[in-house]
């Protein structure tokens, strides 16, 4: 066998425990028709949420979760496919929220020409923050990355006017197409979901790709993937950048959401955050990491719970996530629906 039929062996549907055979033999795989009625569903709420009249309080909730899962979602990339975990991606995020805030007040220059200066930006910085990954794993790596995170707080605090020092940096209104006013929270709300419904399809476009097979086989046996030719090292730099620009994009978002930047919305706490909305919401499940931001934003205000009730929920959450349901909230939800059609198939034949 050649070593290019040994990497096609490797990167093949059989191989990782993350891909099914949907009958499609082409470049990506077909998704099943759960995952298109879902997406559809979440599409048309998405889309109806604001003519539910919400109130700006959960409207400006729902703005925040879009962000964030767009963050998440280039983390699940990271953790869910590749196996390497960040408490670090807040900081991804700052890199791109600081780029379009000093564009903007040292250039002049927008949101639309500075968003992909900021998901470069930030696709590259992951990149090098990845680069330890190479030699040491596992907690040393998230050691790692939780001091990038102090480091870079301890600099943006430190960088004069430059970066606003420890009160940070205001920006304008971004300048909407067609005379749309993005100011008004309701079409902010519809920017932001665009953003997450583009990441969502890439997310998936990723995962079911040849790319996203090859890093489920490095994330299975790195050994074997390396011994059938594959440059596990390159992959996984790979990674980093493109969960780097996806908290470039979030961070650039929560910029122009806010109007004002400062560096406490990137240290090491508001990482630890994101970490857990991965955790919680599953990152593997395509609706996982959205699930999770959904869970930790919105469940202290249905619940009513103060910052410190919401934390012990929050960690409470977790060890159950942890103990119960490995894949997160949503592939728990996942295995229990298959399970119903399962029982469902076997009592229509019996």
């Amino acid at each position: 066998m050649s070593a290019d039929q040994r990497r096609d062996a490797v990167t093949a549907p059989g191989f990782s425990l993350n891909t099914r055979k949907t009958g499609s033999s082409g470049w990506l795989e077909r998704p099943p028709l759960d995952h298109i009625v879902m997406g559809v569903a979440i599409l048309a709420f998405l889309i109806a949420f604001p003519f539910f009249n919400p109130g700006y309080r959960f409207l400006s909730l729902a703005i925040t979760t879009g962000f964030t899962a767009i963050a998440l979602y280039g983390l699940a990339l990271q953790f869910g496919q590749a196996g390497i975990m960040s408490v670090g991606h807040a900081g991804i995020m700052g890199i791109g929220g600081y780029t379009a805030a000093i564009l903007a007040n040292q250039l002049g220059i927008g949101f639309w020409l500075a968003l992909p200066a900021s998901i470069l930006l930030s696709a590259l910085a992951a990149g090098l923050v990845g680069l330890p990954s190479l030699r040491v794993g596992g907690q040393h790596y998230i050691i790692i990355t939780f001091c990038f995170c102090a480091l870079l707080v301890i600099a943006l605090t430190n960088g004069g006017d430059f970066t606003g020092a420890a009160t940070g940096l205001d920006v304008g209104p971004i300048a909407g197409p067609f005379g749309i006013n993005l100011a008004k929270l309701r079409n902010m709300y519809y920017l932001v979901m665009l953003a997450l419904v583009v990441s969502l399809v890439l997310t998936y476009v990723i995962v079911h790709s040849p790319y996203g097979r090859t890093l489920w086989a490095i994330r299975e046996n790195e050994p074997l993937a390396r011994a059938v030719g594959i440059n596990t090292n390159f992959h996984k730099i790979g990674v980093f950048a493109l969960s780097g620009a996806f908290a470039g994009a979030a961070g650039i978002l929560q910029t122009y959401y806010l109007r004002h930047i400062s560096p406490p919305l990137y240290g090491a706490f508001p990482s630890l955050y994101l970490a857990l909305m991965v955790m919680l919401g599953g990152a593997r499940p395509l609706y996982g990491p959205l699930l999770g931001a959904i869970i930790v934003t919105f469940l202290p205000e249905v619940g009513g719970l103060d910052p410190i009730d919401s934390r012990i929920a929050y960690g409470v959450g977790l060890l159950l996530v942890i103990l119960l349901l490995p894949a997160g909230v949503s592939g728990g939800l996942l295995g229990l629906y298959r399970s119903m059609i399962g029982r469902q198939r076997r009592a229509e034949k019996g």
